[in-house]
């Protein structure tokens, strides 16, 4: 077991500290890539994932993928953009309904994009079943498109025909539209993805609802960031050093503040990924608990979308009061592929394979250790009070895992939405990004399928949460932390319920 944690940590390793080098020299965000290069590059893109991902017809029947590569192939009759053949590629990676599966900019046009000060759609939007509603305006000077403006048109366009057009191009696990929201909801997304399917124009017309409930109308300006005057200029200028600075982004991946007066500490993880500390990190929270004889404890994993399995099944084991399973079944269809060589280092995670897999009589190469071991809580510092997790759209991957291994335990509620990731299982554990030759665009290809609960009904919706606390527009315009006050709620019925 040392050497095959040693083995994949190795590789796990190296794939995050390699990098990729391009020169910027001759680069042109503009550049059109002529049919037969675009053409060249689909035709691998469909061969890549035909011969290596492992749920490719899990939600998706073969005939109907093969609809949609034979439809997206034949949308390529003239020249594209990065930007246009990235939209043509995420739309058919969308109908594999694998959240893990994403197209990605080349490194060239990824690094022209950290610089680049691009028009913008000027609205950001938290969007929900049917509603969609302001929650930041670019144009500072807008006094009328404020936070918690319901929006109903946009251009002539139903918010919800926009809403659904959006979605086709964004992948998720199964059919889970709180998790497509979600990610049009995050800051930046939905604009940049209307600029990508319907494109920016100069003013935008925009009906909505005032204050008391009637429809207006108004026109915004595109965001031009060159033209934008409002931002503070001048003034002394904080500095930071380099370990004040890792210290302040530690802080936002992971805290843990206690309430005296309620009895209950909240602890906030917007990350499984490992170079947080979080095996020391969570030694010392847990064992803040117990020193002080916390009664509650909300976690916060709303913004986490995922990261190193061990760690998230490290913190299950502070909760749980019950063995468990990662993994009923974690296994790869493919341990090689005869397009290695466009895939970023094939070699390690073959070699990675080669130790953590065995192929058993079903043909298919199983990741053993996950499929027979238990994990047992933890005996020191084990928390045994009451437990608030927060969910929702963006709880995804290795959150997933950890809010599906704790639910239905008599002293834990998971409160909010349900996860983005899904609940039957999902496509992951090692993902490395497959290249093509032309464009230079990647996208993420998943070595495995993981099942967590066989006996869960694979209908490609998240881990539902046991108390509901949803979006709502007067939530939005005050600002209020909705999943928050309903944790706070709870909180108050326990305490008042433990003190009768």
């Amino acid at each position: 077991m040392k050497l095959i944690i040693s083995v994949a940590l190795f590789c796990a390793i190296l794939f995050m500290l390699a990098g990729c080098s391009s020169s910027l020299k001759s680069f042109s965000p503009e550049r059109k890539f002529p049919p037969a290069q675009l053409r060249e590059d689909y035709t691998l893109f469909r061969k890549i994932l035909e011969d290596v991902h492992p749920s490719l017809y899990w939600y998706t029947s073969k005939d109907s993928m093969n609809y949609y590569f034979d439809d997206g192939y034949s949308r390529i009759q003239d020249s594209m953009t990065e930007p246009g053949f990235r939209t043509l590629l995420s739309y058919v990676l969308a109908r594999i309904n694998c959240g893990h599966t994403s197209a990605r900019y080349s490194p060239e046009y990824s690094s022209y994009l950290e610089l680049a000060r691009l028009r913008a759609f000027p609205l950001s939007v938290k969007i929900w079943k049917d509603t969609m509603v302001v929650t930041a305006n670019l144009n500072r000077k807008d006094s009328i498109l404020r936070r918690g403006t319901p929006i109903l048109t946009i251009n002539g366009i139903r918010q919800q025909e926009i809403v659904d057009s959006l979605n086709k191009f964004l992948s998720s696990d199964g059919y889970n539209e709180v998790a497509k929201f979600q990610q049009l909801s995050n800051r930046g997304t939905f604009g940049g993805w209307y600029r990508n399917v319907y494109g920016l124009t100069d003013k935008f017309t925009i009906e909505y609802l005032d204050s008391v409930g009637e429809k207006q109308s108004t026109t915004i300006p595109v965001y031009d960031p060159s033209k934008d005057t409002s931002a503070f200029q001048g003034g002394p200028q904080l500095r930071f050093t380099k370990k004040e600075l890792k210290k302040q982004r530690r802080f936002i991946t992971r805290n843990l503040q206690v309430d005296t007066f309620l009895n209950t500490a909240y602890m906030t993880l917007s990350s499984f990924s490992r170079g947080n500390k979080l095996t020391s990190f969570f030694q010392h929270s847990f064992k803040i608990l117990k020193k002080r004889k916390i009664d509650h404890l909300v976690i916060d994993v709303r913004g986490n979308g995922g990261g190193d399995a061990s760690l998230s099944t490290l913190l299950s084991r502070y909760l749980v009061d019950h063995s468990f399973k990662v993994a009923d079944s974690l296994y790869a269809t493919r341990r090689s592929t005869n397009y290695g060589k466009y895939v970023d280092k094939q070699t390690l995670y073959w070699l990675a394979m080669q130790f953590v897999t065995n192929r058993k009589a079903d043909g298919k190469y199983h990741f053993g250790y996950f499929e027979r071991h238990s994990f047992n809580p933890k005996k020191k510092y084990h928390y045994n009070g009451n437990v608030y997790v927060l969910i929702g759209g963006n709880s995804f991957s290795a959150t997933t895992l950890f809010a599906s291994s704790i639910k239905g335990q008599h002293n834990i509620k998971l409160v909010g939405e349900e996860t983005g990731g899904a609940a039957y299982g999902n496509t992951a554990w090692m993902i490395p990004d497959a290249r093509l030759p032309n464009t230079h665009m990647g996208f993420r290809l998943p070595k495995f399928r993981l099942i967590m609960h066989p006996r869960v009904e694979k209908d490609g919706r998240g881990v539902q949460p046991d108390v509901f606390a949803g979006p709502t527009v007067q939530a939005i315009r005050d600002g209020v932390d909705y999943k928050l006050e309903k944790a706070r709620e709870l909180i108050m019925l326990d305490s008042s319920g433990r003190n009768k």
